[in-house]
């Protein structure tokens, strides 16, 4: 059967244009136009520097060390289907360290507090053995005897960890719904162990624990916090919240309505719970929450959308990326955060200076929690870093008196360049200025030496001195540690001394030998940091050398004006990029000099860094140029030792993140803090340039979906080009011809167009709806889907953007439109081969209707019943709409064939209808395949249940129904009177995939649904007058 094309005589083409077009169609669908050719080049260019950067540019080394456990995991099987429904597919287990644990099998030895720890997708339960491992061995080995530590409720942690069948809840939102539910049952089952006595070997006298700390990794940390949303979540059963490369602020994909309606029903749930005004009224309110990422070496989830600015108040919580964590200073992968040693250390450190079994929840309270946790995450340089000097008390008595073993700085510095120099004990005092509220002085000191917990040195002191005896009567108890340098002098001079207690600063070791600043040796180096305005009740800086032998350790002390270590650059973005930025440090500069330069916000731009120094040498330097790279939110640093150049990339201001949770822009920028040894003598040049091709690197992780949005604003108007020609003329062109004439105005005015209304919207950006703002305590309205438009920037810089994935999509069209071409050719010339039957051809006409299997539509009715009926009840609609893709493709297969054989007209026009229509559903295609690979993944852990979603057959009725008439040959009729209704679907679709393909990916197939429903009440609106047999 064949529809033939509506004859009419109001036809506005020439016969002369009517031929031509016949001569087009005629063409092969091989032929390349110049215009074409020229586009694919450009686009396959651009996409192969792109890859390049990506793969070679910018990429940050990695320093992660091996972890070493021996793992035994014991199955809970009493968690049953009587408290679960999931407990058939999923299953919770205990980690028990062997060899260090100890347990039976009648008695699992449940001792300390209780650490649920959640994989992400596709992540395995094993994956906690890290953690558990270093934490019951540092337990074992550190905490168990020191009363101390038990005397203020440390115990051993219980770790926890599900088994989730590696699930991929990245993809489906019922199933991170399933996986939520069944960890807050887990939960729930977990505190009722600690009932059971012959589970336990712990304390009576401790209280039963009403919390659990949860620990998740991917998205795992999304389940972690969804668990807290469920209807059946007990208040404050969860105060503790970890989380390691989680993406927080959106989804990582959109192909799912389920998922992307999850995390804003999630995200605005905590958002809600923070902005409330008073506590009382505020769910979270004990509920901690931080966020680690990371950085660059994560390709698997972009490491921007690990912040948590937008959800979670300073108070409450922060994003903090592994590069900056002392002592771990390293970039990581996905999975590689998850057993890296470095990490594992600090998170179970931090763990244990958190816990509290005397309280109920079994952790500190919220805000002594966030004070572990900002000492044990973040590097201590962090803006209003508070000290604890003034919360010390005077503990050393300083005795000294006029002679070789003390004496005063003459200048504002003191430099030890050998400690133990002295044949003994010897002091230098530092005195510190008097100074009002208005004067910006710091004093700096800076050793290689490390400082231990009490504030002491193995080598030397540094101690904060006030004229002893103390105003008030402060003295009446004997200091405990006394330094007498007076060699018995009845005149000598008493100090009450304090020491600098937990306000060390430990930075990554320079020296010529240093590469990385995760590699040890060297030993990390010391850093003390004070505005002098907090040192005014002190007389004198002393630096203590203790030792009788002389070493090659160093101490260098200062008093500095912040003026003069503080360079503040104004330069705009578009002149950095032309020009860079040029700072030359004099060589009079202090050890540390901060240039801030905040037109660098941008985390998808990349630059190069240099430092040069001359005329220092290796016998005469302290220490090799350090330098810190950060950004204040989220709290990402990064340190360069033994500096001379580097990469600086950066996830500062990122597409499509929501604005902070208090609505403020974040106008720092970027900051280098660069150590140098200031006893040089020499000037130090800084120069920054920006690196345009590394640059493109950093489009891949965060533009990648873009494959699933943007080629479908092309084939959109390729088909809505196509179907204007045929309306007009009858004659349906090639997708390759529509597409050379799409080149020409078509698409770069709709380019152009989204890049203008990009621009424009850019500058009415304050404008927010109610549905999509909240309110902030003052009032004022925060849009916090401000980004979802376009590629998501609201930078105006980036308006080249859009025509760039345009540009790139254009290519990736091209490429696929020939590869099913090539695929198309190879099945014709195999069917050929197997049949060897020819069609005998009396006319082209019934040619190309005997190569269609005429089928009745009672037929075709119950074919397409049946599968729906099916999709209703069992499998999923991408299931059918996978099979209908196919039978397109065997559509296409046959109509190539007998268009080749025929070489008629109406054989061209069907192919080229047909096979256009196959390239819109494979471009809609990988928008349904994830949902389907979630499907398959149940029936091969034999999780019978009925598919909880995607059972809506009005998703899949018109593909179906359409793909099943194309099958019996039947043409679309040419309906001039309602040919705007089909261009402006083509349209509207065009326009939806440019302006919320990102966002809203899901909605795309919704939008190609209908437009599949307008073809096929097309096909039959002149059903009977229009089929020839």
């Amino acid at each position: 059967m064949l529809l033939k094309p509506k004859d009419d005589a109001g036809d506005s083409h020439t016969d002369a244009d009517v031929r031509g077009l016949r001569k087009i169609r005629a063409q092969s669908p091989w032929t390349w136009r110049p215009l074409t050719l020229i586009t694919t080049a450009v686009a396959l260019f651009a996409l192969s520097l792109i890859l390049r950067s990506s793969l070679k540019l910018q990429v940050d080394p990695q320093g992660c060390v091996m972890s070493m456990m021996s793992p035994t995991y014991i199955k809970l099987s009493g968690f049953d289907t009587e408290h679960s429904r999931f407990a058939t597919k999923y299953a919770l287990y205990l980690y028990r360290e062997e060899g260090v644990d100890e347990y039976t099998k009648d008695n699992i030895g449940l001792r300390g507090a209780p650490v649920l720890f959640i994989p992400g997708n596709a992540g395995s339960y094993k994956q906690v053995r890290s953690l558990s491992s270093e934490a019951s061995r540092y337990y074992a080995n550190a905490l168990r005897h020191d009363a101390s530590a038990l005397k203020e409720g440390i115990r051993s942690f219980d770790f926890f960890t599900i088994d989730f069948n590696e699930d991929l809840s990245a993809f489906h939102g019922q199933t991170l719904l399933d996986q939520a539910e069944y960890v807050n049952e887990a939960v729930a089952y977990i505190l009722s162990l600690y009932h059971d006595a012959n589970r336990l070997r712990r304390d009576p006298s401790l209280p039963d624990p009403s919390s659990v700390i949860l620990i998740g990794h991917s998205m795992g940390g999304i389940v972690a916090r969804t668990v807290l949303v469920t209807p059946k979540y007990q208040a404050n059963s969860v105060n503790t919240i970890i989380t390691m490369s989680t993406p927080h602020a959106r989804a990582p994909v959109t192909f799912d309505a389920d998922i992307v309606s999850l995390y804003q029903q999630v995200n605005e749930y905590w958002r809600e719970s923070y902005l409330q005004r008073w506590a009382s009224n505020n769910p979270l309110w004990h509920t901690t929450l931080i966020s680690i990422a990371g950085g660059g070496l994560d390709t698997t989830v972009p490491s921007d959308y690990t912040n948590i600015a937008s959800l979670v108040p300073e108070s409450h919580g922060f994003t903090v990326f592994t590069s900056g964590i002392p002592n771990v200073w390293t970039v990581m992968d996905h999975l590689s955060i998850t057993w890296a040693d470095q990490m594992r250390k600090v998170i179970v450190r931090a763990l244990y200076d958190v816990v509290d079994v005397r309280r109920a929840g079994q952790t500190k309270p919220r805000a002594e929690r966030m004070k572990v946790f900002r000492k044990w995450f973040l590097t201590g340089l962090e803006e209003n870093t508070p000290k604890n000097l003034r919360d010390t008390t005077h503990e050393v008595l300083l005795t000294l008196s006029d002679g070789s073993r003390s004496s005063v700085a003459k200048s504002d510095n003191i430099t030890i360049r050998q400690i133990g120099a002295q044949d003994a004990m010897s002091a230098i005092l530092l005195p510190i200025p008097t100074i009002d509220n208005t004067t910006a002085k710091r004093f700096s000191f800076m050793t290689d030496q490390q400082m231990d917990p009490q504030g002491s040195f193995d080598k030397m002191e540094v101690l904060f001195c006030s004229a002893f005896p103390l105003a008030g009567g402060l003295t009446s108890m004997p200091l405990p540690v006394q330094f007498d340098l007076s060699s018995g002098d009845a005149s000598a001079t008493r100090l009450a001394c304090k020491k600098p207690a937990r306000d060390g600063i430990q930075l990554p070791g320079s020296t010529r030998l240093s590469q990385h600043a995760f590699d040890q040796p060297p030993n990390p180096f010391t850093y003390l940091n004070y505005d002098l305005r907090d040192l005014q009740e002190h007389q004198f800086v002393a630096i203590i050398d203790k030792s009788t032998e002389i070493s090659n350790n160093w101490a260098y002390a200062e008093i500095v004006s912040e003026s003069d270590s503080v360079i503040k650059s104004d330069v705009g973005l578009p002149r950095l990029l032309l020009r860079g930025l040029n700072v030359e440090l004099p060589s009079t500069r202090p050890v540390v000099t901060e240039i801030r330069v905040p037109s660098i916000q941008s985390s998808l731009l990349t630059y190069s860094l240099q430092v040069r120094q001359h005329g220092c040498g290796a016998d005469t330097e302290l220490f090799t140029p350090l330098v810190r790279q950060h950004i204040e939110n989220p709290h990402e640093s990064k340190y360069f030792v033994n500096f001379k150049q580097g990469d600086i990339n950066l996830h500062g201001v990122a597409p499509f993140m929501p604005p902070t949770l208090d609505g403020r822009e974040c106008k720092a920028g970027i900051a280098f803090q660069i150590w140098s040894d200031p006893t040089c003598n020499s000037s130090l040049e800084v120069r920054l340039r920006a690196d345009p091709i590394g640059s493109l690197g950093k489009l891949v992780v965060r533009y990648r979906t873009v494959f699933a949005a943007f080629p479908l604003l092309v084939v959109a108007m390729v088909l809505r080009k196509q179907f204007r020609v045929y309306d007009n003329s009858g004659v349906f062109i090639s997708f390759s011809e529509s597409l050379d004439q799409s080149l020409r105005l078509p698409l770069p005015v709709l380019l152009l167009s989204m890049t203008f209304f990009a621009t424009a919207f850019t500058s009415a950006s304050s404008h927010t709806s109610p549905s999509e703002s909240h309110q902030q305590r003052n009032g004022t309205a925060i849009n916090f889907a401000q980004n979802d438009l376009l590629l998501g920037s609201q930078n105006t810089f980036f308006w080249f953007l859009v025509p760039l994935a345009g540009l790139v999509s254009i290519g990736a069209c091209v490429v696929l439109n020939y590869a099913v071409l090539a695929l198309l050719d190879v099945f014709v010339t195999a069917s050929g081969l197997i049949s060897r039957r020819y069609v005998k051809i009396d006319d082209g006409e019934k040619g190309v209707a005997s190569a269609f299997v005429a089928s009745t539509p009672r037929r075709r009715a119950i074919n397409t019943a049946v599968l729906l009926f099916l999709v209703a009840t069992i499998i999923p609609y991408p299931f059918a709409y996978v099979v209908a893709c196919i039978v397109q493709l065997m559509t296409c297969t046959r109509a190539l064939r007998y268009a080749k054989e025929t070489r008629s007209g109406p054989a061209h026009n069907f192919f080229n209808y047909s096979y256009s229509i196959l390239i819109l559903m494979l471009w809609v295609l990988p928008i349904n395949l994830p949902v389907l690979v979630v499907w398959i993944h149940n029936m091969a852990v034999h999780w019978l249940t009925p598919f909880s979603s995607h059972h809506n057959v009005l998703s899949i009725a018109p593909f179906i129904i359409l793909v099943e008439t194309l099958s019996s040959g039947m043409m679309v009729p040419s309906v001039r009177s309602l040919r705007w209704a089909t261009n402006l679907l083509f349209f509207v679709l065009a326009v939806y995939a440019a302006l919320y393909g990102m966002t809203y990916a899901y909605r795309l197939h919704y939008i190609a649904n209908i437009i599949a429903l307008w073809l096929v009440l097309l096909h039959f609106s002149n059903y009977q007058r229009h089929i020839t047999t």
